[in-house]
């Protein structure tokens, strides 16, 4: 079952797919895990989600370690298909307990209360496109799978 986790060819499409994502949600991970970027955080940020959001704590830190460890998981390449999952469920998330009710574009112009949904479609197709293909070119999965 591992090994199928892992499996993947030499694809330079996941390989943009994978590193993209992992360098876009690296700064959010970081800003909800060490405060770095203007975040908060790991304790204000688990307390937010537990006491304001009223996420279980399990589900919370499943949520921060799927954007920190999961950023840095999909910039080397190691486990990428679950990586890619653990982001998916998170944007899942975010979009029915947070930004469903803001629409579907984003507050480009300030005019809305919130953000709409449209970059995490994105963000979910692209964790799709890594759970189907794997890590691709570059990766630690790959160069497990080769043995």
């Amino acid at each position: 079952m591992c090994k199928e986790l892992i499996r993947t060819k030499d694809d330079l499409s996941a390989f943009v797919l994978r590193l993209m994502l992992g360098i876009v949600f690296f700064p959010h991970g970081s800003q909800k895990a060490l405060g770095w970027f203007g975040g908060h955080g790991f304790s204000a940020t688990l307390a937010s989600f537990t006491d304001k959001m009223h996420i279980p704590v399990i589900f919370a830190l499943l949520a921060i370690a799927a954007e920190f460890l999961g950023a840095i998981a999909l910039i080397i390449g190691l486990f990428t298909r679950l990586a890619a999952f653990g982001i998916a469920v998170v944007m899942v998330v975010a979009i029915s307990m947070v930004h469903a009710h803001n629409g579907f574009f984003m507050n480009w112009s300030g005019m809305q209360k919130g953000e709409g949904i449209e970059y995490h479609l994105l963000v979910i197709a692209i964790c799709l496109a890594l759970m189907i293909k794997g890590g691709g070119s570059f990766s630690i999965d790959k160069n497990f799978s080769k043995s």
